[in-house]
């Protein structure tokens, strides 16, 4: 208890001495690449790093990539089943992006006084962009104040896009919405026990941030791992160590996600459009919206659990895809034969989305603007803006076509007391949570006896 309470009077100590030395800025500025300007005048080295990253970029670097060959891939070209495409929504999609005025595809993103440096670095809680303003800050934050107050990134400066991304608290991802703000210990053993910030593991050098998201899947890169600060002797018991060679640590030690806020699991876009009123389910979340269709929230969620090893495949805006068919935005890559991959716990987002019945590709559809789909409710004209800036040939013919898509689940970390027994797994066959057979086996491996206990789950049942 006493290294905690040390740990934050150097943390509230740190936060006072960032301020004092940024009281120099005064400011006034006409504009906030002008404040950027002044930071960079003292950073100097900040501005190639940071437009260095992926955070920056929206792509990773060039890789090989199968048939595809040598490409970059990012939220710049990936599709998903939420809002869908940033292409053609920029103004609204990257009000959630470290820059100023990513309008457009025209955007420079060479320029460094783009940089918004106050989104991450903020200390004062009053900093937050136009929700629709291409990534500009609202018009009565105060920057002279903010900047002033300048320093090490907080759970309220990644939260801001990272819980809310998608539209809004609990919608992308399973376990990281607005309860992880201020996350009881129950919720989150780190951030609420031991009051982590997310760069407690997320660590940085050179503006690179640790942790693979989907980019960083798709290239096979970035990775972090609970067993970067725990050893594989952690439990006092051998037979839970075996387990770590294939198994990850979130399998047992996140038994359910959305413990506390529910999370979107499925979104129909082929029900928008309809005059009728909204609705909402048990939990207060809106289950229809005109603009978007059809939604269904769930709350104390078991994961999906599949082989990883940490790398995906993803769905590339242009990609074919199959009538009657569930497309696959990323498949995840790991097996049971794989000696690196592990048995991990997934949110798996399911929904339909528009695609191009002559072509067999999934729309990037035009959704925010006055001629976007959400003014016009017009899915021929929505389609063919949104393909023409993607660069993609739109045939006048499209329909609504399955997809899922499967997210990593990394936080929410229970205490011990709650992680899974050996039953939620291996017991009898209506409360075991792991289908044995889809993960490869041909049944429960632990009637194997002792071969299971000598950490050689892996080979699959003879």
């Amino acid at each position: 208890m006493r290294s905690i309470y040390f740990l934050a009077l150097i943390a509230c100590a740190t936060s006072i001495l960032h301020a004092q030395e940024h009281d120099f800025i005064e400011g006034p500025f006409a504009s906030p690449q002008e404040l950027t300007e002044t930071c960079l005048g003292c950073h100097e080295e900040v501005g190639d790093a940071v437009m260095a990253t992926r955070h920056w970029n929206w792509l990773g670097k060039e890789f090989e990539s199968g048939e595809r060959g040598v490409i970059r891939l990012g939220k710049q070209n990936f599709i998903n089943n939420f809002c869908i495409g940033v292409t053609s929504n920029w103004p609204r999609c990257t009000s959630c992006h470290i820059s100023y005025g990513w309008k457009d595809g025209s955007f420079d993103h060479s320029d460094p006084n783009n940089i918004d440096c106050l989104v991450c670095h903020d200390q004062t809680g009053t900093y937050k962009k136009t929700p629709t303003g291409a990534g500009m800050p609202a018009e009565d934050v105060d920057l002279v104040t903010v900047a002033q107050s300048v320093g090490t990134p907080t759970r309220g400066n990644c939260g801001v896009c990272h819980f809310d991304g998608g539209g809004g608290s609990g919608v992308k991802h399973g376990d990281m919405d607005d309860s992880m703000y201020e996350p009881s210990a129950e919720l989150d053993v780190h951030m609420g026990g031991l009051d982590f910030e997310c760069t407690e593991c997320h660590t940085t050098e050179d503006h690179m941030i640790a942790g693979a998201g989907h980019g960083s899947m798709a290239e096979d890169i970035n990775h972090i791992s609970c067993m970067d600060c725990h050893d594989d002797e952690v439990h006092e018991k051998s037979i839970l160590n075996n387990h770590i060679s294939s198994v990850a640590c979130e399998t047992c030690h996140v038994p359910a996600f959305a413990r506390q806020e529910a999370t979107k699991t499925w979104w129909d876009w082929s029900a928008a459009g309809e005059d009728r009123e909204a609705e909402k389910d048990k939990y207060g979340k809106e289950t229809y919206s005109k603009k978007k269709g059809e939604f269904r929230w769930e709350k104390n969620v078991v994961p999906t659990y599949k082989w990883t090893r940490g790398k995906a495949e993803y769905y590339v805006q242009g990609d074919p895809v199959k009538a009657g068919a569930v497309v696959e935005l990323n498949r995840i890559i790991g097996g049971i034969d794989d000696a690196e991959a592990k048995i991990a716990p997934f949110k798996v987002m399911r929904g339909k989305q528009p695609y191009d019945k002559e072509h067999g590709i999934l729309i990037v559809p035009h959704l925010f603007g006055k001629d976007g789909y959400w003014n016009t409710y017009d899915w021929d004209s929505a389609s063919r803006i949104g393909m023409t800036a993607a660069g993609l040939d739109y045939s006048g013919s499209y329909g609504f076509i399955e997809t899922e898509m499967s997210w990593p689940i990394n936080h929410m970390v229970a205490p011990a007391k709650q992680a899974l027994r050996c039953t939620s797994c291996h017991g009898k066959r209506g409360e075991r949570r792991l289908d044995w057979k889809a993960l490869g086996y041909r049944k429960d491996p632990i009637t194997r006896g002792t071969r299971f206990e000598q950490g050689l789950a892996k080979a699959p049942e003879e």
